[in-house]
């Protein structure tokens, strides 16, 4: 990662007026996420100029869940955090592959204020990629997805944003 590289990344407002699969899915989550005071604090407490970059595109159910969380917490937290498309930058994403072989999104790499890289997440909680690894992908698609938004739903991001602090606490 370059300055002018990330600089050209839009914005996650930016990128959220260009979606368009999904589109009311996007906005919905977004205007409905509320952040747990304790993170929100915590993430304030984090020292650092961090800035992020998500591999997304907006097709995705599991970015759709996710990336709208992480965006409020990066603007309370004053984080810098930019998208990209993960098909328009495969040299990122091939660095950021899910078990070494899958270009799983999203990807939210963390980088320090010299943009050097401390580490990255994704592309989804840990407990719901063990479900989907270990019962999910025997399901039906339909059925799997649904499955999928209705632990999202009863998360609300908390999974999310917590292992999320937990690859800035290491990198801090």
């Amino acid at each position: 990662m370059n300055q002018e590289r990330f600089d050209s990344a839009p914005t996650f407002g930016r990128y959220l007026e260009g979606v368009v699969k999904n589109r009311g899915l996007w906005h919905g989550v977004y205007e409905r996420v509320r952040l747990p005071d304790e993170l929100v604090t915590a993430a304030r407490e984090l020292s650092g100029g961090w800035r992020l970059v998500a591999l997304s595109e907006d097709w995705c159910g599991d970015a759709v869940n996710t990336l709208p969380v992480i965006a409020r917490l990066a603007d309370e937290a004053g984080w810098d955090m930019r998208v990209l498309s993960r098909d328009e930058n495969p040299d990122l994403m091939d660095e950021h592959l899910t078990n070494g072989r899958s270009r799983s999104i999203p990807v939210v790499i963390v980088y320090d204020d010299n943009l050097d890289e401390v580490g990255w997440w994704g592309p989804r909680p840990s407990e719901i990629q063990a479900w989907i690894m270990d019962e999910g992908l025997a399901m039906p698609s339909p059925e799997r997805y649904k499955a999928v938004r209705w632990w999202y739903a009863r998360d609300h991001g908390r999974t999310t944003l917590e292992e999320l602090l937990d690859v800035f606490r290491t990198a801090a």
